[in-house]
């Protein structure tokens, strides 16, 4: 018998509310009846994290893009309407942090929060210093679904 996953057990903990999240939804006469949806913006170089990430927020009521690494997401030229960044501290190019200090650098000040698997004393501390949430992985609470609905002022 295989063993779950901590991505694969991730799912159902952030799943609890499809039920409701689609009559609510039906009542407003689909999705197009909702209120305009946050954009969060996931950057992790696993495919099953962001792929994870993107079902669940998804049937939260989130639009989702979804990048691989620094690079990618530097590069891109649509992240100004980005309502919230969640952002994993290892990822290729630079950590996590250094990314964030990035976007700051090129005014993209949407909130961001930091994913990570083993936090440190030191990353934790500069987060802190930043006023940049830490949620560790892996990710089988609503920890992340509250910290985003915080920082897109849903909450």
């Amino acid at each position: 018998m295989q063993a779950c996953s901590p991505v694969a057990k991730m799912a159902p903990a952030m799943l609890a509310d499809a039920n409701r999240i689609m009559l609510d939804h039906a009542a407003k006469g689909g999705p197009e009846g909702a209120a305009k949806q946050p954009t969060v913006v996931v950057v992790d170089d696993d495919p099953a994290v962001c792929s994870s990430l993107q079902f669940s927020l998804e049937l939260e009521g989130f639009t989702v893009r979804t990048y691989g690494d620094a690079a990618e997401v530097l590069n891109a030229g649509d992240l100004v309407p980005c309502d919230c960044f969640v952002i994993d501290q290892r990822i290729p190019g630079m950590s996590g942090m250094e990314l964030i200090e990035a976007l700051r650098r090129r005014q993209v000040l949407a909130p961001a929060i930091l994913i990570i698997s083993q936090p440190n004393a030191a990353v934790s501390a500069r987060a802190a210093r930043a006023s940049i949430p830490v949620v560790e992985k892996p990710l089988l609470s609503n920890a992340l679904i509250e910290c985003i609905r915080k920082a897109c002022g849903l909450t």
